[in-house]
């Protein structure tokens, strides 16, 4: 390894702690109260901006919601966030959300996602795991404008279905696809 990529390596692994400490001092700042409440209001926001999240919500047998991502990332980077699992209006439990990614990509961003579980084979799946990761087991299906046109509650086939919300930030896109969701003690 020459001079310049030791340095391109240090560099690299010194923002990356900077990115891992800032995720640490997050995720103790958060009392259950307060993630009961950013869930609660980030839902109802999204329920303003999509109704389709709003139907089905009548739908699902319960809603993972995660109201603030924090992701950054320079060549490495990462993703953490809390939420809560929700069954009707009451909090079930509480997990975080990790992602861990590689490659062309500089910036930070928050933002938040709600997962509505449709069915009890899934949640099934979320209590005896002792994690999910996002894209493999049940299909989780990404709602972007383009496929909002054309679900409704009569449609549903899928085991759980993600929207986005609250993008902020400068990196470009989001996704969840190979996040790792896990029970937490809250």
């Amino acid at each position: 390894m020459n001079i310049v990529q030791k340095r391109f390596s240090a560099i690299v692994l010194a923002t990356l702690a900077l990115v891992m400490a800032s995720f640490l001092n997050y995720a103790s700042a958060a009392t259950a109260e307060d993630l009961n409440t950013d869930a609660r209001q980030a839902l109802q926001n999204l329920y303003k901006s999509q109704p389709l999240a709003e139907e089905l919500s009548r739908s699902a047998k319960a809603v993972l919601v995660f109201p603030n991502i924090v992701k950054a990332g320079l060549v490495f980077g990462g993703s953490y966030g809390e939420g809560v699992l929700m069954k009707g209006t009451e909090v079930a439990d509480y997990y975080n959300s990790v992602a861990g990614s590689w490659g062309l990509q500089i910036g930070a961003q928050s933002y938040g996602y709600a997962v509505f579980l449709m069915s009890d084979k899934v949640i099934a799946q979320l209590d005896k795991a002792s994690g999910w990761e996002v894209g493999v087991g049940p299909t989780v299906v990404v709602v972007d404008e383009g496929i909002a046109k054309n679900l409704s509650t009569s449609t549903l086939q899928d085991d759980a279905y993600a929207f986005i919300f609250n993008q902020q930030g400068l990196m470009a896109g989001v996704s969840i696809e190979g996040t790792k969701i896990s029970k937490i003690r809250r």
